[in-house]
């Protein structure tokens, strides 16, 4: 006799994938104001439950949300020069003749220059005129985030005055502080470190604010961080015994991928490689510290390359592509009990699980009941039945129809092999035109517990609209869209398919 096997007790959920960058603003690049009280009612009004964005960190070179100053800090870019306004910090007279932007691309050079200009305004007001109750909150979240904050704003104050430069050329009483120079210093760029201070309070209150707004209207945020950090970056600068470094402090070995579906040389990252003994040693506190502080930043965490934890692929420092590497052996589970021993169990983690996937990445993703990932693009890439087909997915999963990495489903669509054109046709039962609604229906009626949809496929848009490709160096990351793409008729659709697939 055939048991029939009875509908899943689990909640189901959907959402939305979009950066901040990306939000609709006069200031150049999307940030924590309107825009984005406008996407979160956009969420809601669709029925959405879930809210996926990338790393929230301060960006350097190339503008990657995966190479940032810091691990704990956030994107200043992202502070609402309307907020500010309101606070009393800017005058509507500041904000009254802003450049005229690209209002699809971000153009990060540009939108530095001028929010920094704000930036800089606001802080003189704030030393000039704030109210007692202002400053004593400003003085509290000092002290609540000094554990990453003092090394945070002296790094910056200690890059500006050395023009931008890799913290590895400063001279040395910066690039290797002892007390005293540290002291020396802190008394140098005092006004500086106080600027980086003060940016990182706008921040982190108007998240709070816009977090919690999310929160009332029953969304919940995912957020991202990269498992390496940027050799450029305060993580590494204060903390060079955790990394493989070689005395001068320059790698002995770097980041990356082998060749793999995005390309065929491999991926060549270029982050410094943890030393995970010392580590370990340390009982995992930075890791401990990082997840902890995420966490509050964000209700679920995604953890980018978490194959990384079993095995990294290690490059030589100085190989100008990725395909000379070796894996080498990760913390594996020892480093997410220790987490656990801190934080509790039941962590609300993603794992990130693409790529070459070995049983043992299965293994420390299933022990701690991590979710993973499918994504529909590689379905239909790949011309024999796989775990991304929807048939084959498992509950405790997110179903993507693409992520930031891929092209978009109608871009993907048209630049795709025949075979797979006419697999994913076949297999979604739909024609070319209506090629990005039909990766969301099916994504949404998997099995998963969660699916989570790029806004560039709800608006059905083509490669222009794509966010990042991998393995380019320039010209990723600067997608934005208009208030008037934010189209309703899409939004009751999604709402109408939400509800049939119970999410």
């Amino acid at each position: 006799m055939i048991e029939i096997a009875k509908p899943s007790d689990t909640p189901r959920f959907s959402g939305i994938l979009a950066h901040p960058s990306s939000f609709p603003s006069p200031y150049g690049i999307g940030d924590f104001g309107p825009g984005a009280y406008e996407f979160i009612d956009y969420l809601a009004g669709a029925g959405q439950k879930l809210w996926q964005l990338l790393p929230l960190g301060p960006t350097g070179f190339g503008d990657s949300p995966y190479q940032s100053f810091s691990s704990f800090a956030g994107q200043t870019l992202f502070i609402s020069p309307d907020l500010l306004v309101e606070d009393d910090l800017l005058s509507e007279e500041d904000l009254a003749k802003p450049p005229v932007w690209n209002l699809s691309k971000v153009n990060y050079g540009s939108v530095i220059v001028y929010k920094n200009g704000l930036y800089h305004l606001a802080f003189q007001n704030f030393e000039k005129k704030a109210s007692k109750a202002f400053i004593e909150e400003f003085q509290a979240f000092c002290k609540e985030s000094a554990y990453w904050l003092d090394d945070y704003a002296f790094f910056m104050a200690a890059k500006d005055e050395n023009g931008g430069r890799l913290w590895l050329e400063w001279e040395d009483e910066l690039r290797v502080p002892t007390p005293e120079s540290r002291k020396k210093w802190t008394k140098i760029l005092g006004e500086s470190i106080r600027y980086y201070q003060f940016l990182q309070f706008l921040f982190f209150r108007q998240w709070k604010s816009l977090k919690a707004y999310a929160n009332k209207k029953d969304i919940r945020i995912i957020g991202d961080i990269p498992i390496f950090v940027s050799l450029d970056s305060v993580d590494v600068w204060a903390n060079k015994e955790l990394y493989q470094l070689d005395t001068k402090g320059y790698p002995l070995a770097v980041a990356g991928v082998p060749p793999d579906y995005f390309s065929a040389v491999g991926q060549l990252w270029g982050n410094p490689l943890y030393d995970w003994a010392a580590h370990k040693k340390q009982g995992y506190r930075w890791w401990i510290s990082r997840i902890r502080s995420q966490l509050q930043l964000v209700d679920i965490l995604r953890i980018d390359h978490f194959r990384g934890f079993c095995a990294y692929w290690a490059v030589p420092y100085g190989e100008k592509t990725a395909v000379n590497g070796k894996w080498m052996d990760g913390p594996g589970a020892d480093l997410f009990l220790s987490i656990e021993k801190a934080l509790g169990k039941n962590l609300p983690i993603i794992a990130e699980d693409l790529g070459i996937i070995t049983e043992d990445v299965e293994a420390l993703r299933d022990q701690f009941d991590f979710p993973g990932m499918r994504v529909l693009q590689f379905a239909f890439d790949d011309p024999n039945d796989n775990v991304m087909m929807p048939h084959n997915h498992i509950e405790n999963c997110v179903c993507y129809t693409g992520t930031h990495d891929n092209d978009t489903a109608k871009g993907w669509y048209y630049t795709a092999s025949r075979p797979a054109q006419k697999k994913a046709r076949e297999y979604m039962n739909t024609g070319a035109a209506d090629i990005a609604w039909a990766f969301i229906r099916t994504a949404l009626s998997s099995v998963a517990k969660y699916t989570v949809i790029p806004l560039q496929d709800i608006m059905s848009l083509g490669s222009d609209a794509r966010m990042n490709y991998p393995g380019r160096s320039t010209g990723n990351w600067s997608w934005r869209y208009t208030s008037s793409q934010l189209d309703k008729d899409w939004q009751a659709y999604l709402k109408e398919l939400t509800i049939l697939y119970h999410r």
